[in-house]
């Protein structure tokens, strides 16, 4: 009889202890936003062309969450002794999130060797599919270089 009331008991315990955990979950907040995304943009590569420019490679990838229309940045390309030689804008097009584009930009009549560093110095366009602009562009970038120059804000 003891070993009969023990069993029912523990089976009631068994029964219960998933509801009580359920009731629990379901009291629970909601978990904290995750955190906004950047929008990354990089200076991939710079290699020098038959003309005697430099061509530049960006790789482009929107982590925002936004869906961007148009998306360029204004850039200042510094000469080897850090003097300001031109302010340049590059247009990127559209990119929805989590897309990823790779865009290249000649600069014609200037060696790469003779680029210290490039800039972003603000943005020229940040357009919102649907309409409207977005702080995306530039609150959220993030930079960053894997060529001989350096590139930043």
């Amino acid at each position: 009889m003891i070993r009969s009331l023990l069993f029912a008991a523990s089976a009631a315990l068994a029964l219960a202890a998933p509801l009580a955990l359920q009731a629990q979950d379901e009291a629970a907040p909601d978990p904290a936003p995750e955190p906004l995304g950047e929008f990354g943009l990089e200076l991939n590569n710079a290699a020098e062309i038959s003309t005697g420019g430099c061509r530049l490679t960006y790789v482009a990838t929107n982590g925002t969450g936004d869906s961007l229309a148009q998306i360029a940045y204004e850039v200042a390309v510094f000469d080897a002794v850090g003097i300001v030689s031109r302010l340049l804008v590059l247009e990127f097009g559209a990119l929805t999130p989590g897309r990823t584009k790779v865009v290249q930009f000649d600069l014609a009549d200037q060696p790469c060797a003779d680029i210290s560093r490039i800039i972003v110095n603000d943005v020229a366009s940040c357009a919102l599919e649907g309409g409207g602009s977005g702080t995306a562009c530039m609150d959220r970038l993030a930079t960053g270089s894997r060529a001989a120059i350096q590139f930043g804000m």
